[in-house]
């Protein structure tokens, strides 16, 4: 398994946390008594949701020791605890008014599958709302897929395979969650992120969707890998006045769990 940076990851704060907020506004909840954040992070999104609902208990989960230590740090007023959330899924117990997931079910192999058991953690009324990358056909992933797949780093990844990760479009989850019994709201945005310093592109992958792999790589090889991705991508998103433009696909869910529960 590999470990996350809270540091490296929160680089582009503000950009990785605007869909965030763009998924809150579409929650109706008004007085939630418990608000779960499924995959919390370092905890600096967690905290708004304290101050959309300062009535609500708010829990953070996250499966990351190094994030969840990040979050009580910076976020003392919110209970985070270290946590599979497909563990909290199947465990049952006291059902929630809101859960939220921000950019973490991607990491979930098969996280179609595990719709229903996250909405029987809903109470009859209550929400699930949660934003994933729809970006991995971009050049972002793929120049490290095309790099990992060549010699010498395959040989090496393929003792260690790295994890990957995958989304759905709107249409999938929409369909899914009304199957479900669900009102829902599925929608996408591509917000073109302008970044600025050394290898931009590099730092945002590297805090994310590349650190698997980075990780997964032997001392001796991953400088040469670094350096050949970092060429790859200046190539696929140059420099341009103003800074360098990165297109990134994201996909949101609301669904809302009517009255009388689950159909």
């Amino acid at each position: 398994m590999h470990s996350w940076d809270p540091d490296r990851y929160l680089t582009y704060a503000d950009e990785r946390g605007r869909p965030f907020v763009e998924l809150l506004s579409r929650v109706g909840a008004q007085e939630p008594a418990t608000v779960v954040d499924l995959g919390c992070g370092p905890g600096n999104l967690t905290a708004l949701l304290v101050e959309r609902w300062p009535g609500a208990g708010v829990v953070g989960l996250d499966s990351s020791a190094e994030m969840v230590a990040q979050a009580q740090e910076t976020t003392p007023a919110v209970e985070f605890r270290v946590a599979d959330l497909r563990d909290w899924a199947h465990a049952g117990g006291e059902r929630v008014d809101v859960l939220v997931s921000n950019a973490t079910l991607q990491w979930v192999p098969d996280h179609l599958d595990l719709l229903p058991a996250l909405l029987g953690r809903v109470r009859p009324g209550g929400w699930l709302a949660f934003q994933v990358p729809g970006n991995f056909g971009e050049p972002s992933h793929t120049i490290r897929t095309d790099l990992a797949a060549e010699a010498p780093y395959a040989a090496a990844l393929a003792e260690h395979a790295p994890q990957v990760p995958a989304s759905h479009d709107p249409a999938v989850y929409l369909q899914a969650l009304q199957g479900l019994g669900c009102e829902v709201d599925a929608w996408e945005t591509t917000y073109l992120h302008v970044l600025h310093g050394e290898d931009p592109v590099f730092t945002w992958v590297s805090g994310t969707g590349a650190r698997p792999t980075l990780q997964a790589l032997p001392d001796d090889l991953r400088p040469r890998f670094e350096a050949e991705l970092k060429r790859r991508l200046r190539a696929a998103y140059p420099e341009r006045p103003g800074g360098v433009v990165l297109p990134f696909r994201r996909i949101f869910v609301v669904a809302h769990v009517g009255s009388d529960g689950l159909a």
